[in-house]
């Protein structure tokens, strides 16, 4: 039976929001798509990594990142695909935004 992390205190929730050349989204989301499984089936840091386009504005990306503490993040960061990902799509990423938040319940958890 697979353990299930739980958000603490020490936890990272971030938001990150990005703005994709437009004539570069499938390519971008080929990256962010192998990343994002990449780092869920390999850092046991990450607790969540769940990608979503904007249906009105498909160039917008927001990523729900959960880090198990500041040193997942650490982690996480320096892995192969995440360095893969971050320089394959330098050039096609207009804009980003990292918001930190604070969860309310940090205790809920996905059914």
């Amino acid at each position: 039976m697979k353990k299930t992390a739980k958000v603490t205190s020490e936890s990272i929730v971030r938001l990150s929001k990005i703005t994709v050349d437009p004539n570069r989204i499938p390519e971008y989301l080929a990256f962010a798509a192998e990343c994002g499984r990449q780092s869920m089936e390999k850092e046991p840091g990450v607790l969540m990594m769940y990608s979503m386009q904007d249906k009105a504005h498909p160039e917008r990306i927001t990523i729900l990142e959960i880090y198990a503490d500041h040193n997942a993040y650490e982690r996480h960061i320096k892995t192969p695909h995440f360095q893969k990902y971050k320089q394959g799509t330098l050039e096609m990423v207009r804009k980003l935004e990292l918001l930190d938040q604070t969860p309310l319940i940090p205790e809920m958890k996905m059914k």
